[in-house]
């Protein structure tokens, strides 16, 4: 066999096991590149090059970049200034907002990571406003495909054909550029889903709900009687309390008021110093004339939350949060014992309750001159501490977290710690990109790295937040393109569809890329297919000596448009089980909005970017 027949029998075979779908795509891609090499279309090196490749250094760090900004709860205000925007009346205004928002996030922080954290703020308005889920989550969607063509950083295939105009000596498109074809997409989505998408979309929920964490501090401290007579008190520098041992206080002269900890004042950790200083809190249990009497005689001041009592807001905000564990059986817990106020062996949280069958032990029986509270297994305890000891401390053998503090801080905490250096270090991306000061891949680790310099998150977590699936696709299919372009396949399938054109001329061309490309991203991945159709474009492009530039483009606008079937990109097959739809539920109003992108794509583009 031929080098070229060789690379069509590798493309045939890989379409086909991506449309089965019962081979992890990453083990598909892989095997598309060692079966490059096995069969001598390219060396060892040309095989696996695609995993140096500036492009997928650049999508790995994209993913860096946006789980910075979940974890510090960026997207959570996002989400919240939607919540509070959206109103209980208007669908008109809900959808609007819904999806400006998720196409603004997905510009910026990819189409995954948007919907991702979107998604369940979606489904609570849905829950809050007595909506149809259905109604909600497939413009959400299908809107975020839209604003993946709002700016380089929407969508890996964006970077791929950036990449591939500069290969073909055209130079890139700019950071904004994408968005002269992505502003019109845009808007023609939303008025499509306005007018049609009632009709066209089903009346139906989702069997399977994502967990609402907006409440969940709330519903802590109510479960566990915390809800009123937890305060935060400041110490002054006229306090007497200043200098002394924090084993030193005393509040037996205040009946019914109990010392839960003292927290250092920068870092609301229970205290490490020997002294008390200016600043730090001390953290009390008990009635409202007492804990005004203790203030006002101690020189200390209430936070104005904590003055009324209110324990979701003293106990859980930016700085600290909350967490519920059970003991499981065979802990090694079992048998030790606690009592409330009680700081954990490693020095970062507290002790605030336990409950056993249900109901609260007492916190003034289970004192620690009482003897405290023998564990057993099925106890729960909750536990309050800053959100980084939550995450450290807590993933230990010996308990079971009910809610993971990560999943809950990226929904419940908006604007967390770190929020503005995340937001910052966004910008300055977004700067030099827009700029072109630096390669994409250079801009693209800078940022990642500052998300890990300013502690935003470490390098475990950064490993964590990159979808691997996505990084191994992109590189072990990018030699599929090299194999395209040496072996001629590429020009010989472009030399094909141009004679199919005829004297149509350049529009026709534009057309039938279209219809392959958004035909094959029905199907397989789209950035697969990108990677299939981009050698083929430039070489089109090439043999009727025009610009390639307006063929990627509308490849790029081609592949944003996978709107027919579910297991067209991740995030549609994220909302079916939410929204309860079914496989046939997408294309009636993907259908529209394909033919817009159509529009789009073999019209508009021409008139941007000239052949």
């Amino acid at each position: 066999m031929s080098p070229i027949a060789y690379t069509g029998t590798i493309i045939a075979v890989a379409v086909v096991l991506f449309i089965w779908n019962k081979i992890p795509v990453v083990l598909v891609a892989m095997g598309v590149a060692l079966a490059l090499w096995a069969t001598g279309v390219l060396t060892l090196p040309q095989a696996l090059g695609g995993f140096g490749d500036p492009a997928v250094i650049f999508i790995a760090s994209l993913f860096v970049v946006s789980s910075g900004l979940e974890v510090t709860g960026v997207t959570a205000w996002a989400g919240q200034l939607l919540i509070k925007g959206a109103g209980e009346e208007s669908r008109t205004r809900l959808l609007l907002l819904t999806m400006i928002l998720v196409s603004l996030l997905t510009a910026v922080i990819s189409l995954n990571g948007a919907v991702a954290a979107l998604l369940p703020v979606v489904v609570v308005i849905a829950v809050r406003l007595k909506r149809n889920s259905s109604q909600l989550l497939m413009p959400l969607v299908f809107a975020a495909h839209a604003g993946s063509m709002l700016a380089l950083t929407g969508t890996p295939v964006n970077v791929l054909v950036s990449e591939a105009s500069s290969d073909a000596g055209m130079g890139s498109f700019g950071f904004f550029e994408f968005a002269l074809v992505g502003v019109p997409l845009l808007a023609g989505t939303m008025a499509i889903i306005i007018l049609f998408g009632q009709r066209l979309l089903p009346e139906r929920n989702g069997a399977t709900m994502p967990a609402d964490f907006s409440r969940h501090a709330k519903t802590l401290v109510e479960q566990y009687g915390l809800a009123s007579g937890i305060y935060q008190m400041r110490v002054r520098a006229s306090s007497p309390y200043l200098g002394t041992a924090p084993a030193s206080i005393d509040l037996s002269a205040y009946p019914g008021l109990q010392l839960v900890a003292i927290q250092e004042g920068e870092t609301a950790r229970p205290i490490r110093r020997s002294v008390i200083a200016d600043g730090d809190h001390l953290l009390v249990r008990g009635e409202a004339d007492a804990a005004a009497t203790l203030a006002a005689e101690m020189h200390l001041a209430f936070r104005e939350e904590a003055k009324q009592g209110q324990g979701a807001e003293t106990l859980f905000n930016q700085r600290s949060g909350l967490a519920e564990v059970v003991i499981p059986p065979r802990s090694g817990l079992i048998g030790q014992t606690v009592f409330p106020g009680m700081v954990t062996d490693s020095g970062d949280l507290i002790v605030l309750a336990v409950q056993r069958a249900g109901a609260e032990l007492a916190a003034a029986n289970a004192t620690k001159d009482s003897g405290g509270i023998v564990l057993q297994a099925g106890d729960t305890m909750l536990l309050q501490g800053t959100w980084k000891a939550l995450d450290v401390h807590l993933d230990d053998p010996d308990v079971l977290v009910v809610s993971s503090p990560e999943l809950v801080r990226r929904q419940a905490v908006p604007m967390g710690p770190g929020a503005k250096q995340a937001v910052v270090i966004l910008v300055a991306m977004v700067l030099l990109l827009a700029t072109g000061a630096v390669p994409p891949a250079v801009a693209g680790l800078l940022a990642a790295g500052a998300i890990i310099l300013s502690g935003i998150m470490n390098v475990e977590q950064s490993y964590r937040s990159i979808s691997w699936t996505t990084v191994i696709l992109v590189g072990a299919m990018m030699p599929l393109s090299t194999a395209m372009v040496e072996t001629g396949a590429a020009k010989l399938m472009a030399e094909r569809l141009v004679y199919m054109v005829g004297d149509a001329g350049p529009v026709a061309l534009l057309a039938g890329l279209f219809v392959l490309t958004a035909i094959m991203g029905q199907l397989i991945s789209n950035t697969a297919t990108a990677l299939i159709v981009i050698p083929i474009g430039v070489a089109a492009a090439a043999s009727m000596g025009i610009s390639p530039r307006p063929v990627l483009m509308s490849t790029a606008v081609a592949a944003a448009g996978a709107f027919l079937t579910p297991i067209a990109t991740p995030t549609n097959l994220m909302v079916m089980g939410p929204g309860g739809y079914a496989f046939s539920d997408y294309w009636k109003l993907g259908l529209p909005l394909l033919i817009w992108f159509f529009v789009v794509a073999v019209f508009i583009v021409p008139l941007i970017w000239r052949f």
